[in-house]
Formats: C-alpha cells, sequence, structure tokens
C-alpha cells in the first residue's frame, strides 16, 4: 500500500500536479533503514527480469543544452574544415604525411563528437535479453528423420 501511494505521488510530481516542496513535506517522516535499502538493492539487482523487459528508459536531462549544442556545432565545423582541406589537398597532390594528418584530426573530431553523444545525449535504455541457441537443434532422436526438407540443386 505504502508503495502504490509513493508511485503516485511520484508520479504525480513528474506530471506537474504537486511541486517539488509539498512532496518532500509529505516525505519527511519516512524513515528508510539501512537493511530495507540494501534488500531493495539486492531486489533490483540480482532478481532475473522476463526478456524484453525494459529496465531503465529515460531521456537524458543533458542532452538539451547550450554546451552540448556548442559541441556539436563546433565538431561539425571542424570536420568540415579538416575534410574539405583534405579533399583540397588531394586535388591538389599534397603530401602523404599532410593528408594523413588532415584525415587523423577529422577521425578524432568524429570521435569526440560521439562520446558527447553517447554520454549526454542518447537515453539510457536497457532491454533485457537472454542468450538463445546460435543454431536450429535436431528435433527428433533419429538422424535420419528431420523436422525440415533439405532442398538438393
Amino acid at each position: 500500500m505504502a508503495n502504490d501511494l509513493l508511485e503516485k505521488l511520484l508520479h504525480d510530481v513528474a506530471l506537474g500536479k504537486i511541486n517539488v516542496k509539498d512532496a518532500k513535506k509529505a516525505l519527511e517522516g519516512v524513515d528508510l533503514e539501512k537493511e530495507d535499502f540494501q534488500k531493495a538493492v539486492d531486489f533490483g539487482v540480482f532478481t532475473e527480469a522476463e526478456p524484453g523487459t525494459v529496465i531503465k528508459a529515460t531521456i537524458s536531462p543533458s542532452g538539451g543544452s547550450a554546451l552540448v549544442t556548442l559541441i556539436f556545432i563546433w565538431g561539425i565545423f571542424w570536420v568540415t574544415y579538416w575534410s574539405g582541406t583534405m579533399m583540397y589537398g588531394l586535388m591538389n597532390g599534397w603530401d602523404q604525411q599532410q593528408l594523413s594528418y588532415h584525415i587523423f584530426i577529422t577521425i578524432t573530431t568524429l570521435i569526440i563528437m560521439g562520446i558527447v553523444y553517447q554520454k549526454w545525449v542518447l537515453p539510457d535504455l536497457i532491454v533485457v535479453k537472454h542468450e538463445r541457441n546460435k543454431f536450429i537443434p535436431e528435433h527428433t532422436k533419429r538422424k535420419v528423420e528431420k523436422d525440415w526438407y533439405e532442398y538438393k540443386v
């Protein structure tokens, strides 16, 4: 019963029906023992989930921040600059060392943008998938009979 009230309270806060101050005031007298907390953590960590269960699906809150947007604009500018100068150098017969430097800087900038995307933009989404057989097993005991036809060309 208490879990239902807590979930309802959190849901109402998420929808904006209840402000955070009122929710904190409602939860002031609630105590959580260390053993109860450890039991909850152990239940969440060691209980095997059903296949297809979404464990956590939240959009990263910093994905729309100005710093992330600035990093992507910076990255697009430098990738365009270094790849453009590399193409110019290819057409004008530049040295291989200079061209390899340009492609190195382009790839490094793309890697930085990929790290920022994975860390701060990509939502944390874990779908449980259990290991399955990688082959089709024989369904009959006799090797002569099979559950499918073998077509010979």
